[in-house]
């Protein structure tokens, strides 16, 4: 049986994956340039600059949608203003997901010539997908100033 390890800002790591702590974390805005960005509260924020996945509902009525944030093609992504984050996991293949407590789930992927996405948390800890699918994981304590 494997053990998590434990870091207290950015939460825990598994063997293939890190739980990162947003949990409870209200979407408080939403902005779009080049890349869909979700600030969570007031210190965490959430950057997609690759397409990625949005469902939303039950199991057997799942609508899914594909937003690309390269052609501003996220209006979906609206309906995640104010919606709390439930659940937020980094897999080290360089996917992310995201649930909240509307019923939404966001999906992104690791992209073969970009980094796809990146989650800055509280305590300035920061993890991006690397161009072809690693993670590059920094804790708040070894963050350059």
């Amino acid at each position: 049986m494997h053990r998590a390890v434990v870091n207290e800002s950015l939460s825990a790591e598994h063997e293939d994956r890190w739980i990162m702590n947003l949990r409870g974390l209200a979407v408080t805005e939403i902005s779009v340039g080049y890349q869909l960005s979700l600030r969570l509260g007031s210190d965490a924020r959430v950057v997609l600059g690759c397409p990625f996945e949005l469902t939303q509902g039950v199991v057997d009525d799942r609508r899914h949608v594909l937003l690309d944030p390269g052609r501003q093609d996220v209006a979906a992504a609206l309906g995640l203003f104010e919606a709390k984050v439930l659940s937020a996991v980094a897999f080290k293949t360089g996917s992310l997901r995201l649930v909240f407590d509307n019923g939404c789930h966001l999906n992104s992927r690791a992209d073969p010539s970009f980094e796809a996405w990146e989650v800055l948390g509280p305590g300035g800890w920061r993890v991006i997908s690397m161009p072809g699918g690693q993670l590059a994981v920094w804790s708040g304590q070894s963050m350059p100033s």
